[in-house]
């Protein structure tokens, strides 16, 4: 932050925006020789840079009105503020004021002042005199969110390590949440955010947690839209097996599911040779297969929450529109597509009527939602756990690996290891109090 404006050039009409010198012709803003703007604002940085601070750092038991006395104390100085930072942990503040440095003559003053301020508050006091401002940040920068459960000091240090070892700086770290999992972001310059994510990737599944690296800038809080598989995502179970529980081929069926999600099965072929083992099941299961399916722990917060902030959210799966259906009104989801089990004299037919929602089905529909939705592709956020969601996640902003098989959480963005699907809006940026505030009032632990 600049201490104060800079100066006008003499003969400058006062009401003049800054650098716009009078009668003097202004280059297009796309020239490559800088504007008199440009010009004043960087001859002005250069010379904050070289003018006296002071660095005062107050730290001791927190109370309200300690912020407000620390500047009323100073402003009988006459000081501009250049900078501020608090932060209180466990009722401990630590405030630290960069200053313009005053007069020499008040100086010593001011110190013996803030002293007995501080003194008399039983805070302690510590000033230290400089030049400039913070040094400029490093181009490159991004959002490290780090989560524990719990958070050890060992993998904190590997992670903090790592990002040094990429060439970054971390310029911030605040915690987002304290439960259902600690979660911290690391705020990082001076290392581009693909190899930082890459490099940090491999250190959290060595260190067993979960780190999603972003990109920082305005996009991060713009309306996103959110699209999620359904089966061991947004719900605990798998659909078909849910059918096939009532058809007595539950067996046979769940052996099927798990090499297709494993990758060693085309989706399509072990999708309708599962489903023709439901053939002359009786529809009417359908409404005891919707009773039975249980939401993922956080679910309803995760949708809640999004929705309230002014995202879209929708689901793609590989199971059954007479589930999914159910699902997108019951959480008043904006996008939902699936599959269709045929139904024919009260029946199951054992096929299934249109296209198959399969893997390149369900990228195909995270770019139709996102052209209905108005928002670009890289502001999208996928979410799944099986191989037949690795083209959505890859063709998403930020694709999450949810508690998913190996060879899904190797190729997403980022993996989440705890079974709370909630947790997925701290990798966004969103704190545990937004979420209670968006919610009005905590009805849900997680």
């Amino acid at each position: 932050m600049s201490a104060s404006q800079p100066p006008r050039p003499a003969g400058q009409n006062p009401d003049a925006p800054l650098g716009a010198a009078t009668g003097a012709a202004r280059p297009p803003v796309d020239a490559d020789v800088p504007t008199p703007d440009a010009a004043s604002a960087m001859d002005a940085a250069v010379e904050a840079a070289d003018v006296p601070t002071l660095l005062v750092k107050i730290f001791g038991k927190d109370r309200p009105g300690i912020t407000a006395g620390l500047f009323d104390t100073l402003a009988a100085f006459d000081v501009d503020v250049v900078d501020i930072e608090q932060v209180v942990t466990r009722g401990r503040i630590v405030l630290c004021a960069l200053v313009t440095e005053p007069t020499v003559s008040t100086e010593g003053e001011l110190r013996a002042t803030v002293h007995s301020w501080a003194d008399s508050l039983k805070l302690q006091a510590e000033i230290i005199s400089g030049i400039g401002d913070n040094r400029p940040r490093g181009s490159g920068r991004s959002h490290v969110t780090v989560l524990g459960h719990p958070l050890t000091a060992e993998s904190t240090a590997a992670i903090a390590a790592r990002i040094t070892a990429t060439g970054g700086n971390i310029d911030r770290i605040f915690r987002l949440a304290k439960y259902p999992v600690t979660a911290v972001e690391f705020a990082v310059s001076g290392a581009e955010t693909e190899p930082l994510r890459t490099a940090l990737a491999t250190e959290a599944a060595a260190l067993g947690v979960d780190v999603a690296v972003v990109s920082a800038g305005l996009h991060r809080r713009a309306q996103r839209l959110v699209v999620m598989d359904v089966d061991s995502t947004l719900i605990q179970d798998e659909v078909i097996e849910l059918f096939a529980a009532h058809a007595g081929c539950e067996d046979q069926v769940a052996e099927v599911t798990a090499q297709a999600m494993r990758g060693e099965l085309d989706f399509e072929q072990s999708l309708h040779a599962r489903v023709a083992l439901l053939a002359g099941l009786d529809a009417s299961v359908v409404d005891k297969v919707r009773a039975e399916v249980r939401l993922t722990p956080g679910a309803r917060t995760l949708i809640r929450t999004l929705k309230r902030l002014g995202y879209q959210v929708g689901v793609v799966s590989g199971g059954f529109t007479q589930v999914t259906d159910d699902l997108q009104e019951r959480l008043g989801l904006d996008f939902a597509s699936a599959n269709t089990l045929e139904i024919a004299d009260g029946k199951f037919t054992g096929r299934v009527t249109g296209a198959v929602v399969d893997r390149a089905g369900k990228a195909r529909l995270l770019r139709e939602f996102a052209a209905q939705a108005g928002v670009p592709l890289d502001q999208t956020v996928a979410i799944g756990d099986g191989a037949n969601d690795l083209d959505m996640l890859n063709a998403a902003g930020l694709g999450v690996a949810f508690n998913a098989k190996p060879v899904v959480r190797r190729a997403a963005d980022t993996a989440v290891n705890v079974p709370f699907l909630d947790t997925v809006l701290y990798l966004l940026g969103i704190t545990r109090e937004e979420v209670e505030a968006a919610d009005g009032l905590v009805d849900e632990p997680h």
